[in-house]
């Protein structure tokens, strides 16, 4: 960028919370702003990468459900209301070499008989133990026990959840839940046991939208084309490395300043308490690291309609995976494009011809977490063929989707991807709020606010709905201070549409 400057709102990330704020400044013809950000592109955490063979990997397990009205009418006038997939959800977990419908806690049926004993017992003591305590929860641990029992906890929950978020469920608090996790109908439980019955259509994802072409990262792009050029600026130098409160002033990597009157920043909220000197705030944040592997192989997708799976058994390092061609057909290269077979599914070298061949082709996408307490192998290892030199958790995921079912140890797998975000997960630690209640207040009266699935932590309004419409609000705060309804009372807007903002293309 170059030289200094000064700009009334100044807006730190494309991903979709800053180009939601951006959007809404936009619509109200607001035109002293600018939006920075250090990538290449807008998207931020949303972003999809494409591999060299043509294969395109999203950031995680992203889909399109929502909360919001202004969020539907901007994503379908940025990417075009016929250019979205609409998919049923089939997904499924992973345990004791059976598939089990999700959510677990409603399909208990599909257990062996001795667990499905344990978790009956539990959901019945559970009951027992709810009615007769009037203590709220302490952490998420004691909301499991108080809402579905030892026995699921101990067969699902605790290790499932270890595997996401990194911690114990004891050390988690249960204020973020809301719609996130399905609880248990005892009555109903038992009934489907009986019956043996599967009940699959729980949660606002039951349906979902993917657009047809270029990833989650492309209906982002998309919305940055919306808005004027000329207020946004990409590159590593736009890296915000000092934010001076006092002064009003970021510092980035580029040796450049810009002043501002007001700023947004989507910036972890670890990260910009520390630039501030409150390192005592920061420190009483937990987040998770993410790793995202993934996978293009050679042949028909054996995966029938499944969409995205969970895996709570230490058999594999991957807590879900997701059938990612599955999602929309430009995810993976046209048939008739020929690639080599690099390596074989086990990680080994090719027994036969590895000479380029055409499809057609399926993708598999895995998420692992990484954190203090959950380490990942991550030394280099050297796979068999033409696959090179990867992570060791590339080889490890291999292994875990062969041990799984996902993939036969001779499968001809033609790409490879891998990528670490160090700020994968926001963790709803016993601290959080606590550190919220007062960080948050303090940079809004220097006039920042921090927002965004890492900005504000907090991971009950972290989807891509609720973070655009962080953004939008923050504005609407800033200009005529209006209440910021996404932030502060979440499980209000997670339960109904929200229709009060509406977009409307400038």
């Amino acid at each position: 960028m170059g030289g200094d400057k000064k700009v009334k709102i100044l807006i730190v990330g494309a991903g979709p919370t800053g180009l939601g704020a951006a959007t809404r400044l936009h619509q109200l013809g607001n035109t002293d702003w600018e939006l920075i950000d250090e990538a290449p592109e807008a998207g931020g955490l949303a972003c999809t990468d494409c591999t060299p063979e043509g294969f395109l990997f999203d950031m995680g397990g992203h889909v399109i459900f929502s909360h919001y009205q202004y969020f539907d009418d901007l994503l379908d006038t940025a990417v075009g209301k016929e250019e979205w997939n609409t998919l049923q959800r089939v997904s499924y977990v992973r345990l004791k070499d059976r598939w089990i419908a999700y959510p677990f806690q409603n399909n208990i049926s599909a257990l062996d008989v001795e667990d499905q004993v344990k978790c009956l017992t539990g959901c019945v003591e559970a009951k027992v133990l709810n009615a007769t305590t009037t203590e709220k929860p302490k952490s998420f641990d004691e909301w499991i026990l108080r809402v579905m029992g030892p026995g699921i906890a101990d067969i699902f929950m605790r290790p499932y959840n270890f595997k996401v978020w990194g911690v114990p469920t004891t050390h988690m608090q249960c204020d973020w839940l809301g719609e996130r996790v399905a609880t248990v109908d005892v009555t109903k439980a038992i009934s489907n046991v009986l019956h043996n019955k599967e009940d699959a259509g729980w949660g606002p994802n039951a349906v979902f939208r993917f657009p047809k072409k270029g990833g989650t990262g492309g209906i982002w792009k998309a919305v940055a084309s919306l808005l004027p050029q000329e207020k946004m600026s990409f590159g590593s130098g736009n890296r915000v490395v000092g934010i001076d409160e006092e002064k009003k002033e970021a510092k980035l990597k580029d040796g450049s300043t810009i002043q501002f009157e007001k700023l947004l920043t989507t910036i972890p909220l670890d990260l910009t308490l520390s630039m501030v000197g409150k390192q005592e705030w920061a420190d009483g944040l937990t987040h998770s690291n993410s790793h995202i592997i993934g996978v293009g192989i050679r042949g028909l997708n054996p995966h029938d309609t499944k969409c995205w799976l969970y895996f709570p058994e230490d058999n594999c390092p991957f807590y879900r995976a997701t059938i990612f061609s599955h999602y929309a057909e430009e995810n993976c290269p046209a048939a008739d494009v020929k690639l080599p077979t690099m390596c074989v599914g086990a990680g080994g070298p090719v027994g036969g011809d590895a000479s380029p061949k055409g499809g057609p082709y399926h993708s598999l996408m895995f998420e692992v977490c990484e954190s203090a307490m959950k380490k990942v192998e991550q030394d280099s290892v050297t796979l068999g063929g033409t696959a090179g030199t990867w992570s060791r958790v590339v080889l490890d995921t291999l292994v875990g989707a062969i041990n799984t079912s996902l993939m036969t140890a001779d499968a001809e797998i033609v790409s490879l991807y891998h990528r670490r975000i160090e700020h994968g997960y926001p963790t709803p630690s016993l601290g959080r709020d606590a550190v919220l209640k007062e960080a948050l207040p303090y940079l809004r009266e220097k006039n920042i606010w921090s927002r965004g699935r890492f900005g504000s932590y907090k991971y009950e309004v972290a989807n891509q709905d609720h973070s655009l419409m962080l953004g939008v609000e923050c504005v609407d705060n800033m200009l005529n201070g209006s209440m910021e309804l996404t932030l502060n009372h979440p499980n209000i807007v997670n339960a109904t549409k929200n229709k009060e903002l509406l977009y409307h293309k400038n």
